[in-house]
């Protein structure tokens, strides 16, 4: 069967000019919600689970994230042709290490405290197990346009989801959003006077539990009940 590429690589010059833009919104879209890392495709847990104690962090995090997907697909894609594929995976991975260094450095000069706070998880970037699949599964495999499309929609899918899930356990486990207090406005009125902030929402626990009802809700909403209920479409 003829491969969507082949087909691709055979068209006249205007129409698959033409094409290009539609098929990177597509992939963009894609990335950011019907195949959100987060949240359906469930990646990159552990700095999901890890760092967004709050939404300063997560948004940190999301930032370095989107700069090396979008950096390393764009240069895969690049390079695709030249790169033996016997080599091809250390390759790659010697070009996300070189990303993730310029966000190791570029975050330690501009925010410290962030760095700090991120600490250890900002280099482990270079396995994160996003950055890998899409420079395999896609960059790898088509041209630049549309992998800088993938890239971002994954690297904005994985932020946001990253961002609700930090602002929820900010919110209930400190009572804070950005270090602004919310609790007397927000809280007391929606939950009641007695309410307190839950620590056990900044521990491991609370991040296991809002991302477990975050998942489903996004698989209810977007899959709705019956292929949510039966694991597979119909």
């Amino acid at each position: 069967m003829e491969t969507e590429a082949a087909r691709e690589n055979a068209m006249p010059p205007s129409e698959g000019a033409a094409k290009a833009p539609s098929l990177a919104w597509t992939d963009f879209t894609n990335a950011l919600k019907a195949e959100n890392p987060v949240l359906r495709l469930i990646l990159g847990m552990c700095p999901t689970l890890a760092v967004s104690t709050s939404v300063r962090n997560a948004l940190g995090m999301g930032v370095a994230v989107i700069f090396v997907l979008v950096g390393s697909n764009a240069m895969v894609s690049l390079l695709r042709r030249a790169i033996p594929d016997q080599v091809r995976i250390p390759v790659y991975i010697v070009i996300i290490a070189s990303f993730v260094t310029v966000v190791d450095l570029g975050i330690a000069a501009l925010s410290p405290d962030l760095y700090d706070a991120l600490g250890i998880f900002i280099p482990l970037i270079v396995v994160n197990c996003i950055i890998l699949a899409r420079a395999e599964a896609f960059a790898g495999k088509n041209p630049v346009g549309r992998s800088i499309a993938d890239g971002l929609g994954m690297g904005l899918g994985f932020t946001w989801a990253l961002v609700v899930l930090g602002g929820i356990r900010e919110i209930l486990g400190s009572g804070t959003v950005l270090g602004f207090v919310v609790f007397d406005r927000m809280m007391i009125p929606l939950l009641g006077v007695h309410y307190v902030p839950m620590i056990a929402f900044v521990l491991p626990a609370g991040a296991f539990l809002v991302l477990g009802f975050m998942v489903a809700y996004f698989n209810y909403r977007t899959l709705g009940p019956k292929k949510v209920e039966t694991g597979h479409s119909h």
